[in-house]
């Protein structure tokens, strides 16, 4: 409606002006904006008048109004899911919601059927998902996306209410006018894609909300979407499937990182010494978890007094068992789970270099080392495993590369896609541009795989250990980069090549922020329709190809020349 300046209604009866005699003094007149005053509340009984005055605009060409009767019942039954946004005291837009077992209705659901025929029956306080019935703004309110908060509210209600997911149906009302062109499979793919806009499905999909399948018939009357819907749904990734009142899993982590100093040794027994006041200093700190480095046992290869590196090695290897078995009672009786860096094991004549991971709860698991690098092929004739895990404990999926194994990026991805948050990779390195390959490939894997990594290495010198005689490390733990990570990335770090300890508090309910409403989303946005990953172990003839390495197992070759280790 025009209005006047002296604030009556214009009309027909008004002065017909040919040309506008605005002045520039009146152009540079600001226009008055409406002021608001916005307040998201629940619904109460007395709102219902004006509920149904918005009601009637926004469904004025199908069935949609509810009753006096039915906006009661659901405020009745669920009075903290029926949400609106007031502007300065009077309603201009609602949400209404029911609690189900989905299971209850599955996908092949109506609204009626889910609804109870607007009876709200089916409304279940001990269901998993929180069901979208209506919402609806004042059309004159649209531009002040409304809707959005009242999204925003019901995410935060199901967060609060820990329900599995939200889910609703969505019509399409813009398919009308294609629905001689395509189907509603290829409309919703266009309006995805967003060759297309809909009115609904187009803010439906801006919402984090998903499309699990097409419904028939879901609302007979709606001409306009020719009876389909979408069924959408948007997932809690804070939801928690079991509350216990003791033992929940943790959303806060604490790890500790020993960055270990190479020094002389006399006997097994003053490195289980060396071990056990790390262990002893960071489970002090309440920690859930220590990562001790790759090979950090290698002073004991001194005590064999064999010259060959291959033979030394092998003969080392005879101690893993004596220091394994003391990992786990340290595991236990300083209540802390221990990633016990990685020690070589001789096995069925094979030589394989595995980590330990020692719960606090007595059970013991290994990951062997994927890929030897050319000197651990070559001075020690050693092999590489052939599985990846990932393990489960009570702060959390994690998985363990130990150091080269970092540097394949397609490792931690098949981790990630189990659900590790937390990745640890144990290193040797004797170099810095060797320890710079593991450090950037872990910085790497965090932000491709939005999880934590965390990485440490040895320090010092071992005069009498030919092929570990020099240590280069600088301990880290580095996190996926965006805002409510630290702004370089890195949780914390040690100082290079001293021997120390690093503590790092980590928030795994940032990497379901990120997720979901990160500034880029590596794992949602990957291009599955495009490639995939996957495990296959071929059979190969292994020692066909060792004897064309040069190396034979029994009498590993030992080049001449000392390569670079990458780790």
């Amino acid at each position: 409606m025009a209005t006047s300046a002296n604030g009556k209604a214009g009309g027909s009866h008004a002065k017909k002006i040919d040309k506008p005699t605005t002045s520039a003094a009146e152009l540079l007149t600001p226009t008055a904006v409406p002021a608001h005053k916005l307040v998201l509340r629940t619904l109460r009984r007395s709102d219902f008048k004006a509920v149904k005055a918005i009601m009637d605009k926004v469904y004025s060409n199908m069935e949609g109004a509810w009753s006096a009767e039915e906006f009661g019942a659901l405020i009745r039954k669920f009075p903290e899911g029926q949400i609106c946004i007031e502007d300065n005291g009077e309603v201009v837009a609602a949400a209404l919601a029911i609690i189900v077992q989905y299971s209850d209705f599955g996908d092949r659901h109506t609204y009626a059927k889910i609804t109870g025929h607007g009876k709200f029956n089916t409304h279940n306080p001990d269901g998993d998902t929180l069901y979208g019935v209506d919402v609806f703004v004042d059309p004159e309110y649209r531009s002040l996306r409304l809707g959005r908060r009242l999204y925003d509210a019901r995410k935060e209600l199901c967060e609060n209410l820990n329900l599995r997911a939200m889910v609703a149906g969505g019509r399409i009302p813009g398919y009308a006018a294609y629905a001689n062109e395509m189907t509603p499979a290829k409309y919703v793919e266009m309006v995805r894609n967003k060759e297309i806009t809909d009115p609904i499905l187009t803010f439906q999909l801006s919402n984090e909300f998903h499309v699990r399948k097409i419904i028939r018939g879901y609302l007979p009357y709606d001409s306009e979407s020719k009876a389909f819907a979408t069924l959408l749904e948007w997932i809690n990734v804070y939801y928690e499937e079991e509350e216990k009142l003791i033992g929940n899993q943790k959303s806060n982590v604490r790890i500790g990182i020993v960055q270990w100093q190479m020094r002389a040794t006399r006997s097994l027994e003053d490195l289980l010494q060396q071990m056990e006041f790390f262990v002893d200093t960071v489970s002090g700190y309440k920690s859930d978890c220590v990562l001790f480095p790759e090979f950090f046992n290698a002073p004991l290869m001194a005590l064999t007094n064999e010259d060959s590196p291959a033979v030394a090695i092998r003969a080392m290897a005879a101690f893993t068992e004596p220091i394994k078995v003391k990992m786990m009672e340290l595991a236990v009786s300083y209540n802390i789970n221990i990633v016990a860096g990685s020690m070589p094991v001789y096995e069925d004549g094979k030589l394989h270099n595995v980590a330990y991971l020692c719960r606090r709860d007595g059970t013991v698991d290994e990951q062997y080392k994927l890929h030897v690098t050319p000197d651990e092929a070559s001075y020690w004739g050693m092999r590489g495993g052939d599985k990846l895990k990932c393990f489960d404990t009570d702060f959390g999926k994690i998985g363990i590369l130990v150091c080269y194994d970092v540097e394949f990026p397609e490792l931690a991805r098949m981790l990630s896609d189990e659900g590790v948050k937390i990745l640890f990779v144990p290193f040797w390195t004797d170099t810095k541009n060797a320890y710079q390959r593991v450090r950037i490939c872990a910085q790497a894997r965090a932000i491709e795989n939005e999880c934590y990594v965390a990485i440490t290495g040895s320090v010092g010198n071992l005069p009498r250990v030919e092929n570990m005689d020099i240590q280069y490390s600088q301990s880290a733990v580095f996190s996926p980069s965006d805002f409510a990570f630290p702004h370089d990335a890195i949780v914390a770090e040690a100082t290079p090549n001293t021997e120390m300890t690093l503590i790092a508090d980590l928030d795994l309910d940032l990497l379901k922020d990120l997720n979901t409403s990160g500034a880029v989303r590596n794992l949602r946005d990957r291009r599955k329709d495009l490639y995939s990953l996957s495990w296959t172990i071929k059979k190969s003839d292994r020692d066909e190809e060792l004897l064309a390495q040069g190396t034979d197992e029994r009498h590993p070759r030992v080049s001449k020349r000392k390569a670079i280790a990458a780790g």
